[in-house]
């Protein structure tokens, strides 16, 4: 029984083990550790504003995001309203809706923003025009909206980068089936159903769970 028990001891602390690996490897992915952009960043990626034809007309917006980086995580909201029919610009095939158009931009763009721990933290369809507005002109009208949690302001500074020089041409399948949209970040933000809290709670339940088992395993009496 003693040979059991001590194997029984070396699996639940291999599990445990295991569990914190795992769980620290997720939370250095998922944690910005870089801090604000610094001056030389933020002089390189004005640049790569300056040669992309869909960013430069809003640079200075832009460039006030970057400055004003505080190195954490941030949220963009974007209210989204589609046209009823999309523009037939080159790449919009005769019959497609705009929500076919947008999946054609919002697909890879996400595709790019999840290796980067960027995702989508809720999203909906408008269930009626806005209900309290005023000070904007045509901004009763919403088909949806979507709140976009990005790991750092880096991140997605180097998303637009390297969409910049791939020549990618997903931006106007935006413009193609966007009519209006308004998006800005929120920083700080917090979320109730922050991953690593919530991946925190599982496997301490798991780690738990091994616990209890070992406990029965090891408390259980020798009739033998």
């Amino acid at each position: 029984m003693a040979k059991d028990d001590q194997s029984s001891s070396k699996g639940l602390s291999r599990s445990w083990a295991i569990l914190g690996i795992v769980y620290a490897a997720f939370f250095y992915w998922y944690t910005s550790f870089g801090g604000p952009l610094t001056d030389e960043e933020i002089a390189h990626f004005t640049k790569v504003l300056a040669s992309a034809p869909d960013m430069s007309a809003h640079s200075e917006r832009w460039i006030h995001f970057m400055e004003s980086d505080t190195g954490d995580d941030f949220a963009m909201w974007n209210a989204v309203d589609l046209f009823d029919t999309p523009r037939q610009v080159e790449g919009v095939e005769p019959g497609e809706t705009s929500e076919d158009v947008v999946n054609r931009y919002s697909e890879p763009f996400f595709a790019r923003a999840l290796r980067r721990a960027s995702h989508p933290v809720m999203g909906g369809a408008a269930a009626n025009t806005a209900i309290d507005i005023w000070g904007i002109e045509g901004g009763a009208d919403w088909d949806m909206g979507l709140l976009v949690r990005y790991r750092s302001r880096r991140d997605i500074m180097e998303m637009i980068e390297e969409l910049s020089r791939s020549g990618s041409e997903i931006h106007s399948f935006k413009v193609a089936a966007v009519e209006k949209t308004i998006a800005f970040p929120l920083d700080p933000w917090a979320q109730a159903g922050d991953p690593r809290l919530l991946l925190a709670m599982i496997f301490t339940l798991l780690g738990l769970a091994s616990q209890l088992r070992h406990n029965a395993r090891t408390q259980a009496p020798d009739f033998v």
